[in-house]
């Protein structure tokens, strides 16, 4: 069966600097029509930092849509045309103030497939040595070391609850586990 739904007009909603919002008439499958309204994003990447010691760099950021706080793995948007590794390692570096030597691709996902196009792509960032930060102007964010452990911990008793951050610990722990070679 083809589950395909094509495009057949599109209308423009909202064209702001980071989100776009689209509504489009769709042909369904069996052929009647109906309208998709869809947010395209340019992506993301989120990085698990991890030292050896065993400790992940996190942060801790007020994010204004939810008006709270957030406990978080270092994230940022894909620029245009910019390669996914060279956002994971830009925004490394600007949020935290750590280079990494060793990059592993870990997963890619997609947060919100009802209504958006976002993707976020997961990197293991290793062989960490901290330099200067650099935030980008209007970012305010704490780091800190968290281990594995107690990462899960904090997802576990609702302290962590950013779903990009939860995929990304339990990816990592995971990987760390079963998958390492």
């Amino acid at each position: 069966m083809d589950l395909q739904e094509t495009c057949v007009e599109s209308a423009v909603v909202y064209d702001g600097c980071l989100l776009h919002v689209n509504r489009d008439t769709v042909r369904l499958p069996d052929g009647s029509l109906s309208v998709r309204e869809c947010i395209k994003h340019p992506g993301a990447v989120a990085v698990l930092a991890l030292q050896d010691n065993g400790n992940l760099i996190m942060e801790r950021q007020y994010r204004y849509g939810p008006q709270r706080e957030f406990f978080e793995i270092p994230a940022g948007k894909i620029d245009h045309g910019e390669e996914i590794l060279v956002t994971g390692q830009r925004e490394l570096l600007e949020e935290t103030g750590f280079v990494a030597s060793v990059w592993i691709h870990l997963t890619t996902t997609y947060p919100c497939i009802g209504y958006s196009d976002e993707r976020i792509e997961y990197f293991l960032a290793r062989g960490l040595t901290k330099q200067q930060r650099n935030l980008d102007d209007g970012e305010f964010l704490e780091v800190f070391e968290l281990s594995l452990e107690e990462a899960i911990e904090w997802v576990r008793c609702g302290r962590i609850n950013d779903s990009k951050t939860i995929i990304g610990l339990f990816w990592l722990e995971k990987y760390l586990k079963d998958w390492r070679v």
